[in-house]
């Protein structure tokens, strides 16, 4: 995240998914499962690829080494994009993508900087519906994570886990991440309704204050 837009974005994580691992190890000492979910998937939603992350990633040095590892002699490159502003919608309700020459590459090194810019009024990408849709998305998932932290015992950990777990479902770019969000969000609001209903009534006694086998998963480095 700190190469993806830097420190204050990172630190804005950190926060979230230090939040989540001191509650889930006051109810439930040793799982580690909730916090690895929120830790995947908030970084999921945060680090969405948009205009200046593609950038970055070509612009990496890292990029061209693996091409030349991979193809020999003169090569060229040559890059199929669907600009927010310049490409037109196909049959397939798809964008159609247009091609560029080698020059893009240069002009990638540029954009990549244009980071900076991400989500404030002066970026020129950040008007997009699906942009929008993006940032939404992490608003919304933070909310959530702090319904869970609300209310979360040992005995509800496990549906915490589903609803921290369902950004996983949402995928792809453009037409196929909105219908894939279209899917998704019904399902959510039905988990976190059933959440509500769950966290109302008393709790459990039998699995207060015990964790399954299953819930002792140590956090995976990644």
């Amino acid at each position: 995240l700190i190469g993806y837009q830097g420190e204050r974005l990172a630190e804005r994580y950190l926060r979230v998914v230090a939040g989540v691992h001191e509650a889930e190890g006051r109810v439930a000492p040793g799982s580690r499962v909730l916090t690895e979910a929120v830790a995947v998937n908030l970084h999921r939603l945060m680090a969405y690829k948009d205009e200046y992350e593609v950038a970055r990633l070509h612009a990496d040095p890292a990029f061209e080494r693996s091409l030349r590892e991979q193809f020999e002699g003169d090569f060229k490159l040559r890059y199929h994009l669907a600009p927010p502003m310049l490409s037109r919608m196909g049959a397939d309700g798809r964008p159609r993508k247009i091609e560029f020459g080698p020059w893009m590459g240069r002009a990638m090194r540029l954009l990549r900087h244009g980071k900076v810019l991400r989500g404030s009024w002066l970026d020129p990408f950040g008007r997009t519906e699906e942009r929008r849709a993006e940032r939404a998305l992490i608003q919304r998932y933070r909310d959530t994570v702090e319904q869970l932290l609300a209310r979360l015992r040992a005995d509800n950990l496990q549906l915490a886990l589903r609803v921290a777990q369902l950004p996983a479902r949402i995928g792809g770019y453009g037409p196929v991440k909105q219908r894939s969000m279209e899917q998704v969000l019904p399902q959510w609001d039905a988990l976190l309704e059933q959440w509500r209903t769950d966290a109302a009534a008393p709790p459990d006694q039998n699995s207060v204050g015990s964790t399954s086998m299953a819930q002792r998963t140590p956090l995976r480095s990644s």
